[in-house]
């Protein structure tokens, strides 16, 4: 029985950089993956899939020239799904490419199989052949994320019922769109497919959606969604979802009905932990699939078994995988690692963008401390205009006692990108002092936090 110092179960994020780090530290190491590739969820159903739809629509539907063109506007005036998949092909291949060339490169092992735990120390592998072995292992990491979450009342038949990881599988665009679920999926797929003037409803139970974001962003991103030509129906429960004569009908708890020619449900997903007979070595997992693991060293339960990723629940982002995985790693092999920083970025890639980092402006006024706050909207900045750019704002929290940045919350183009300053300001221990004083190249989006940082400094009694 072949011995490894350590064996990850999954490639995606969490569990390639896990590898890839205990490699680093000339341990002996082996990945499994049942997926025909490499890559895991975030490569093939999730993250790069769905971020490259994204960018693909915004340059064929023109999206981002419609400031100074219209609403009229498109590079393309005929869009296909086949236009969409060609990119994103492309895209999946290279990253399979990278990342079997880091194993190759650092000396991981990595074999197509399904895993399940025997004992704390041993594995069963059964490859497509139905071949069974079994190796052991000092350690192990289970990464094996997510699945969309599936209840036995959707009809769920790829052809007018989607889950999110069937939505890469369209055959042609749809003519309107229903989208149950105001998650991170959800709003993104439903703002992604808006963009290409699909008419589009978004459902939420809840009565607002993204209820972890500073709640001025989310009131923006809302406007923009209506002003747009998207119906949100929030606080609407679903009764009934009912295919009917090449269409959906579905059937709110208020009486009300919605009708679209396809669904996209998503609402939640669930840790792909099947099969891994996690029971039989008693580590524990909620009612949703999630394994339950140390926040700080990512240990289940059993404590040379580690779980990272998506399947341990919140964030659920690939970023912040790819650092559980690494600091799974080094704990496993006794390397000490200072604290992580206390934030990191959240990022929603809607259209248009969210992101964020911080303390949200709700979470300020519960916590008591003093604040002040600068705001910034892109139209204000010569980029903006430069773009055509006509929505879109940050906002910088400071604390009034100690001047420090307590967060920094984007909605509009660039998100993502322009979030990293408010993050390293906030990691050092930054105050408003710095916006005031330091240069910013010109003309740049990222001015915004010079002219947010003196909108608040005005305010601050200086």
């Amino acid at each position: 029985m072949q011995q490894y110092d350590m064996v990850v179960i999954g490639s995606g994020p969490s569990g390639r950089r896990a590898a890839i780090q205990a490699a680093k530290l000339g341990k002996s190491v082996l990945v499994v993956d049942k997926g025909s590739r490499l890559g895991g969820v975030s490569v093939h159903t999730g993250t790069i899939p769905s971020k490259t739809l994204r960018e693909t629509v915004l340059n064929l539907s023109g999206w981002r020239e419609r400031g100074f063109y219209g609403r009229g506007y498109r590079v393309k005036q005929d869009i296909s799904i086949g236009d969409l998949i060609q990119r994103l092909h492309k895209t999946l291949d290279h990253e399979v490419e990278v990342l079997q060339h880091q194993f190759m490169r650092n000396g991981v092992r990595h074999i197509r199989a399904t895993a399940k735990f025997l004992t704390a120390d041993r594995l069963q592998l059964t490859n497509e052949n139905g071949d069974i072995t079994e190796v052991g292992f000092a350690n192990a990491m289970i990464s094996v994320g997510t699945r969309p979450y599936r209840p036995h009342s959707v009809p769920f038949d790829k052809e007018h019922v989607f889950d999110s990881d069937e939505m890469l599988s369209l055959e042609k665009l749809p003519r309107t769109l229903t989208v149950i679920g105001g998650g991170v999926i959800g709003v993104e797929y439903a703002t992604i497919f808006s963009a290409l003037d699909v008419p589009v409803t978004l459902i939420e139970s809840r009565n607002a959606i993204l209820d972890f974001v500073d709640s001025e962003i989310v009131d923006d991103f809302l406007h923009q969604m209506r002003d747009r030509g998207m119906a949100i129906r929030l606080g609407s429960t679903v009764k009934e979802i009912a295919v009917d004569k090449g269409s959906v009908e579905i059937t709110l708890g208020d009486g009300r009905t919605v009708r679209s020619q396809i669904v996209l449900y998503a609402a939640g997903r669930s840790g792909n932990i099947g099969g891994l007979g996690l029971d039989t070595i008693g580590i524990e997992v909620d009612s949703r699939g999630r394994i339950k693991a140390n926040p700080e060293t990512f240990q289940t339960t059993v404590p040379n078994i580690y779980a990272a990723g998506d399947v341990i629940g919140f964030p659920s982002l690939a970023s912040t995988a790819m650092e559980q995985g690494r600091v799974a790693a080094c704990h496993a092999f006794g390397v000490n690692l200072p604290p992580p920083p206390e934030t990191f970025p959240y990022g929603i890639y809607s259209v248009p963008e969210i992101s964020t980092v911080g303390q949200s402006e709700e979470q300020v006024r519960s916590s008591g401390t003093p604040y002040e706050i600068g705001v910034a909207r892109f139209r204000e900045t010569s980029r903006g205009h430069i773009m055509g750019v006509d929505s879109g704002f940050l906002k910088l929290i400071f604390s009034i006692e100690t001047r420090r940045l307590l967060g920094a919350h984007i909605v509009g183009e660039g998100a993502t990108e322009l979030i990293h300053i408010g993050q390293a300001v906030i990691n050092l221990a930054g105050t408003v002092d710095f916006f005031v004083n330091n240069t910013f190249n010109y003309p740049t989006l990222a001015e915004a936090y010079k002219i947010a940082g003196l909108d608040a400094w005005n305010r601050m009694g200086n």
